[in-house]
């Protein structure tokens, strides 16, 4: 478990309640395993399993974003943004929507990462930066969808998460290269 909060990374956004997210693919505060690392950097670019429970009875419908918020931007990174889960969605399969991987629910919709890429990708933090965090957040919505353009970025999507959420879980992953 990290000694950091994971909401210190996630300050500005309006406080909500939280909820449990948890992995078979890796611990809180825990190292990313190698297939979410990229392709570039010796993984294969595949989300990880996600599962979620406990959120807001009033939740009508989720989304899934993961920031690396070490990397060296000043805004951090973008990995991938899923909007339009069902409630009835309470987990993800690792390597959902990839091609070949298992399909996302009917509805749902990935935005483009940093790498312009409608999906997942991996961890790739530079080298001599450092340890990275890769913060996973299931957002519970007060709606079942969100009306985002398929080009909207995933800052566009926080926006109208942070507009929408009821809660959120979160869960942190790890990755140092030096």
């Amino acid at each position: 478990m990290l000694d950091v909060d994971p909401y210190d990374a996630l300050q500005k956004l309006r406080p909500v309640g939280a909820f449990t997210v948890t992995s078979t693919d890796f611990v809180d505060g825990g190292p990313l395993a190698r297939p979410q690392w990229s392709h570039a950097a010796g993984g294969v670019d595949r989300s990880p399993q996600l599962s979620w429970s406990g959120f807001p009875e009033r939740t009508r419908g989720f989304a899934v974003t993961c920031l690396d918020v070490d990397a060296p931007s000043g805004s951090g990174w973008w990995h991938w943004a899923v909007l339009n889960l069902p409630l009835e969605t309470t987990s993800l399969e690792a390597g959902v929507g990839a091609p070949g991987g298992p399909p996302l629910p009917d509805g749902a919709m990935v935005l483009a990462n940093e790498d312009g890429v409608h999906g997942f990708g991996g961890a790739a933090p530079p080298r001599g930066t450092g340890e990275h965090r890769y913060v996973f957040v299931v957002h519970a919505l007060d709606v079942p969808s969100l009306e985002l353009d398929p080009a909207s970025t995933p800052a566009v999507l926080g926006i109208r998460c942070f507009s929408h959420a009821l809660a959120r879980g979160i869960l942190t992953g790890t990755v140092n290269r030096d």
